[in-house]
């Protein structure tokens, strides 16, 4: 995948579509954090979101149980969204794939090419720079009409 280019509306939208539960690394308590506002738009929307922040182990976020890591999680994983700077982000994706995730999804402003390499050879899908909760709402929207 170029990710120099825009993803294709298509390709966004299949994976919205197929992933059903999503881990959110970087999860914040604070509901004036954009990683709040976007855990709790996804899981609104229906899908089975998973906190993920050390700090918030074993507390509640937006009343959904937080983990301290992806591994810790007892089930299946289909999409990791990272809210951590681009640095952090190849370690994060070591471990989705060691969990067996199928989409690496990191958010505005996060970018790790290496990351998506590793990710994209691994099989999993990528997507850089983007918000799933932002591309979501644009889906939902449809096509407009003139």
């Amino acid at each position: 995948m170029n990710h120099d280019k825009d993803y294709p509306v298509e390709f966004i939208n299949q994976i919205l579509q197929e992933v059903k539960t999503i881990a959110i690394v970087g999860a914040s308590k604070n509901p004036k954090k954009f990683s709040y506002e976007v855990l709790r738009v996804l899981h609104e929307t229906g899908y089975n979101v998973i906190p993920v922040n050390p700090k918030e182990e074993s507390n509640d976020i937006y009343g959904l149980k937080c983990y301290g890591s992806l591994s810790s999680i007892q089930h299946p994983v289909d999409m990791v969204d990272i809210f951590r700077n681009s640095e952090a982000v190849y370690e994060v994706t070591e471990e989705a794939i060691k969990i067996g995730a199928k989409v690496i999804w990191m958010q505005i402003g996060v970018r790790n090419d290496k990351a998506a390499e590793v990710a994209e050879a691994a099989g999993l899908k990528v997507i850089m720079n983007r918000c799933p909760k932002i591309e979501l709402l644009r889906s939902l929207k449809g096509p407009l009409i003139n």
